[in-house]
């Protein structure tokens, strides 16, 4: 019988840090069997140090104390792959895969950071670059493994509902119709012409937004906020923080949430982890 897999993601702005403000506490109460994490900024053995008993997978980025991902399961992964696509590609510390077998069936998990990215500059085109490679890399994924999850960070409000003030946003990095596009392609009817907001036209490749559909045409419910002003309090957010599913897998979630804390005091992090429940097992 296939039972509930609860499967988190998060953000932390630094594992050591999130630690030391509640990350643990929270982590207790979650009752998660796979946790991805983003923008680690640590070893391995930092990792390890903070989150005893878990089996973890990581990779690092080049640069120290920089991005860095990591997965954290209840089970050991049965493989694992750091290589999202061809070098020069900007990627360490930014895409790890973990392939779980749970129950006899395949769950393949992936954390993703996707850079930030500045409009019409290099760190943008690092960011296209990335994008790409992602976009190439989803139907792989599928094939492969049809009950799979992108989860992370990725530096992309979708469509308007995903930003409180995306009008003040069109032209800046997170929000350019370019990025957007992309989505629309990701989340697009498989196999079918889309045609992206900002007019270019490619191939949709038919995985699930999770949050969205839990939420419907909603504002939000946002995942990040920036540290300045009073952001968080008046709820002025991003959704950039996602569960990408397969449809194989998509049909099986439920219970789908933005744990957004209570106060700005007691956050631990910019981000608020995002978790759902799947049901896997043969």
């Amino acid at each position: 019988m296939p039972r509930r897999v609860r499967i988190a993601s998060v953000n932390v702005n630094g594992i050591r840090a999130a630690t030391r403000k509640g990350m643990i506490e929270w982590l207790d109460a979650a009752d998660v069997d796979v946790l991805a994490l983003q923008e680690v900024r640590a070893t391995l053995d930092e990792v390890r140090a903070v989150l005893p008993g878990w089996e973890l997978v990581n990779d690092e980025a080049l640069a120290k104390g920089r991005a860095g991902v990591a997965i954290a399961t209840r089970m050991p992964a049965v493989d694992v792959r750091r290589v999202l696509g061809p070098e020069p590609l900007d990627s360490a510390g930014r895409w790890i895969e973990a392939d779980l077998d749970i129950d006899g069936e395949r769950l393949t998990v992936v954390s993703a950071y996707v850079h930030t990215g500045e409009a019409e500059t290099p760190r943008q085109d690092a960011k296209w670059a990335f994008l790409d490679a992602m976009e190439k890399r989803m139907p792989q994924l599928e094939q492969a493994s049809p009950l799979s999850l992108i989860m992370g960070d990725l530096n992309v409000g979708h469509r308007e509902l995903d930003i409180r003030n995306w009008k003040g946003n069109v032209k800046k990095a997170g929000f350019l119709p370019r990025e957007r596009a992309y989505f629309d392609r990701f989340l697009g009817p498989a196999g079918e012409p889309v045609t992206g907001v900002d007019g270019s036209v490619g191939t949709g490749l038919g995985w699930v937004d999770v949050g969205r559909v839990a939420h419907g045409d909603v504002d939000g419910p946002y995942t990040w906020w920036s540290m300045r002003g009073r952001a968080f309090d008046n709820d002025s957010g991003w959704r950039i923080d996602y569960h990408l599913a397969t449809p194989a897998l998509a049909q099986r979630s439920s219970n789908y949430e933005v744990v957004r804390a209570p106060s700005w005091d007691t956050r631990w992090s910019d981000h608020s982890p995002v978790v759902a429940e799947y049901l896997i097992g043969a």
